[in-house]
């Protein structure tokens, strides 16, 4: 027997019990669509969590902090043992895979723009790595080299603006969400003062202390949106900021007794944080480890993404594990098909061993069979899982869109792999089901089987 034969003969034995060969599919069908839908679950949570974390910013970033209380597999460090200082910047640099290191110092500082102002994080940085480090801006331009006393605003700085002299507009974004200070063309004052411009009341214990003077900034540019720290701070030359701090610090020792509020203090013991860009996010496990090993605290989004992996790969086995159920099911149904099948044909097995053909090909024949079924099977099983996510993902941009006021959004995610992996393995599940029933009948005596009836 050719191989022509064996596929025509597998075709006409399945149509012969087109009943019993369409239920068996179906199962199949049901069996596939269930894994596929299932898995498609798990990876549209995996999807939309690496799209929030890819908002939230570069997964080749490191933030680095003064100090790491416990380094596992390394020596223990005391905190005051290290220093995010110069000459830690040049270790950092000295790493392979390295490509920059920008130094950060901040402060708690009052903008005022007229009447109007606002209490913000200022972030010293150095203005030539702003591009290294992915900052873009939505108006105006980025932070220069020779820029002293410019800033640029994270996107929603400017909603944080209030009159302190209206009790009602104290706390908190003004309620319109709209910006109330145009932060490129006003004239901009900041100061460790955080009571500037609020009245101020004479003191009953005649105490004249005066608050320090506040610093003219410019505001040269507003930072495209991140959905990170950045659209909450405002950027300024950590040299200018240092300068701005060290006059306030000088001023505060010279008004020790005095009553103003003050924002941060300057401090000369080093920077209270490291950004350190990763050429390759292939290399940013290992630079994390070494920057660890030299005694620093260093996190960074890669850290998150991992466990977000592994938690999807739990919900991903845990929903195909619950889909392999109904094919599991399915399998015995081909089995039983297979069983019924070899039954019914026995006698037909018997004359085909008498005329000459040969136990591989009969063995064959059946294996087809039960895989032509596993493969309908699945085909249509993918086909029928595209439908329901399609439905699924309809049903949930009705909701966020409507119901909920949201982004449409996928909840289901079928990719080629899944899609052609489900194939292969329902194929594969129906061979299986079908190797006992085939060595069965491989192994029919061809006296007995000419005996039976038909």
């Amino acid at each position: 027997m050719n191989k022509r034969d064996i596929l025509h003969m597998s075709l006409v034995n399945m149509l012969r019990r087109k009943t019993r060969s369409v239920l068996t599919i179906i199962g199949v069908v049901i069996g596939t669509s269930a894994i596929v839908v299932m898995m498609s679950l798990g990876l549209a949570i995996d999807k939309t969590y690496q799209e929030q974390l890819g908002q939230m910013g570069s997964l080749s970033i490191i933030d680095v902090y003064p100090f790491a209380p416990y380094i596992e597999g390394s020596v223990s460090y005391n905190p005051g043992e290290v220093r995010l200082d110069d000459q830690a910047i040049e270790q950092f640099k000295s790493i392979p895979g390295v490509e920059a290191v920008m130094p950060q110092k901040t402060a708690y500082m009052r903008v005022a723009a007229g009447r109007m102002v606002a209490d913000m994080t200022v972030v010293g940085i150095k203005p030539e790595l702003l591009e290294a480090f992915d900052f873009e801006v939505e108006s105006g331009r980025l932070l220069q080299a020779g820029d002293k006393n410019a800033v640029i605003f994270g996107k929603y700085v400017s909603n944080f603006f209030f009159n302190p002299r209206l009790s009602s507009q104290r706390w908190g974004p003004n309620s319109s969400g709209q910006s109330q200070v145009d932060l490129l063309s006003n004239n901009l004052l900041i100061t460790s003062d955080l009571s500037y411009g609020e009245r101020r009341r004479s003191s009953d214990t005649g105490d004249d202390s005066k608050p320090p003077q506040p610093h003219e900034i410019k505001g040269v540019g507003i930072i495209k949106e991140s959905g990170s720290e950045k659209d909450y701070q405002a950027y300024m030359n950590i040299t200018a900021l240092e300068e701005i701090l060290k006059a306030d610090e000088r001023f505060q020792r010279s008004q020790s007794s005095g009553r103003w509020s003050r924002g941060s203090s300057f401090q000369q013991s080093g920077y209270e944080q490291v950004k350190v860009k990763v050429a390759d996010i292939e290399l940013v496990e290992e630079v994390q480890k070494q920057i660890r090993n030299l005694g620093f605290e260093s996190h960074s989004l890669l850290d998150m993404l991992n466990s977000i992996k592994e938690y999807s790969r739990t919900v991903q086995a845990i929903l195909g594990g619950i889909g392999a159920v109904s094919l599991l099911v399915a399998a015995i149904g081909i089995t039983n098909t297979m069983v019924m099948s070899i039954y019914e044909r026995t006698r037909e097995i018997g004359v085909m061993k008498v005329l000459g053909a040969g136990l591989k090909d009969i063995g064959q024949m059946f294996l087809l069979e039960a895989g032509l079924i596993g493969f309908w099977g699945g085909g249509l099983g993918v086909a029928f899982s595209y439908l329901i996510s399609f439905l699924l993902n309809r049903l949930s941009a009705g909701l966020m869109g409507g119901m909920l006021g949201g982004t449409p959004g996928q909840i289901s995610i079928i990719t080629p792999l899944l899609a052609v992996s489900a194939l292969v393995f329902a194929t594969m599940i129906g061979l299986l089901a079908g190797y006992l029933p085939a060595r069965r009948a491989m192994h029919l005596s061809a006296l007995d089987a000419l005996r039976s009836e038909a």
